[in-house]
C-alpha cells in the first residue's frame, strides 16, 4: 500500500536521494523546491512538486494550502530545508542571523502547524545535524538553529493530541550541494573579515572539502527509512562517525570542550 509523504528541500541532497527512492517504491510524494524543478520532474514516480522558499515567509501557507487541495492525509512530513550562515559572530548581522532561523526553524515550524491535522497519527522527521549537539565555530548560527528545532519539535511530540510522532537525524559530514551553497551565500563573511582571514579560508576551504569528502547520502536514507517504518522509533539517530563522536563529546564539561575546539582551531589555521 502507498503511503503520502511531504519532503521539503527535495530537489537536491538527502532530500532529491529520498524523493528518488521513495518514487521507486510508487509512493506518493509532494516535494519542495526552491529555485528549479527540473530535477524533481525527471524523477518517475507520483511526485507533485511544489514552490517554497523559507526566506519568503508568505510563500509557506500558499505551498500547505496547495499540498492539501491534493490530500487529506499525510503518512510522514520530512523537514530537509536548510542552510549555513557562517562567520565570527561580531561580524555576522542580525539580519543573517534572522535568516538563519527563518530557514532553518520557523519555516519547519510553519509549514508543520499547517500541515498538522493531515498528519494525524503520522511523523515528522526532521534532518537536524550533529552541530546541534554543541558550538562548532564560525558556523554557530547554525548550530544554535538545528539545537532549536530539536527543542521546539520535541515539545511539540510531548503536547500534541494528534498522535503524530517526532524524529529527529542528526547527520555527520555528508557530501551534498549545501556546502557549495554555503561558501557562495556567505561569500562575503568569507573573503571581507579583517582579524579572521586565516579562519575564513579555512572555513571556506573545509566546505569545499566536505561537498565530496561527506558521508554519501544514501546513508541518510537508509536511515530516514529505517526510521519511518519503524512502529517505534528512536527520538534521535545520529548518522556517521563523526556525529556519533560529537554526541559524546557533547557531555564533557563544557570549559573542557571549548579549550578542546581552541586547539584545534589553532592546529589548523597555521
Amino acid at each position: 500500500m502507498s503511503k503520502t509523504y511531504v519532503i521539503t528541500g527535495a530537489a537536491s541532497g538527502i532530500g532529491k536521494a529520498l524523493t528518488e527512492y521513495l518514487a521507486e517504491r510508487n509512493d506518493i510524494i509532494f516535494a519542495s523546491y526552491r529555485s528549479d524543478d527540473t530535477a524533481l520532474k525527471n524523477i518517475k514516480g507520483n511526485i507533485f512538486p511544489f514552490y517554497v522558499d523559507y526566506s519568503k515567509p508568505e510563500t509557506i501557507k500558499r505551498a500547505a494550502d496547495y499540498i492539501k487541495s491534493k490530500t487529506n492525509h499525510i503518512d510522514t512530513l520530512i523537514n530537509g530545508i536548510g542552510c549555513v550562515v557562517a562567520g565570527p559572530i561580531e561580524k555576522i548581522s542580525a539580519d543573517e542571523i534572522r535568516r538563519q532561523f527563518n530557514v532553518n526553524v520557523f519555516g519547519h515550524i510553519e509549514m508543520s502547524q499547517e500541515l498538522l491535522d493531515c498528519l494525524r497519527g503520522g511523523k515528522i522527521i526532521n534532518v537536524s545535524s550533529m552541530a546541534s549537539y554543541g558550538i562548532f565555530p564560525f558556523i554557530s548560527p547554525y548550530c544554535a538553529s538545528k539545537k532549536c528545532l530539536d527543542m521546539f519539535f520535541n515539545s511539540l511530540l510531548v503536547e500534541n493530541h494528534k498522535n503524530i510522532k517526532v524524529i529527529s537525524i542528526k547527520p555527520g559530514v555528508i557530501a551534498t550541494p549545501l556546502w557549495g551553497k554555503s561558501v557562495k551565500e556567505n561569500m562575503q563573511s568569507l573573503t571581507d573579515c579583517s582579524e579572521y582571514e586565516k579562519e575564513m579560508a579555512y572555513v571556506a576551504k573545509n566546505a569545499e572539502k566536505n561537498e565530496t569528502g561527506g558521508l554519501n547520502v544514501d546513508e541518510v536514507v537508509k536511515v530516514i527509512i529505517k526510521a519511518d517504518s519503524s512502529k517505534k522509533p528512536n527520538l534521535t539517530y545520529t548518522v556517521g562517525k563523526d556525529a556519533v563522536f560529537a554526541r559524546l563529546a557533547s557531555k564533557l564539561p563544557q570549559e573542557i570542550i571549548n579549550k578542546l575546539i581552541k586547539l584545534g582551531i589553532s592546529a589548523r589555521i597555521k
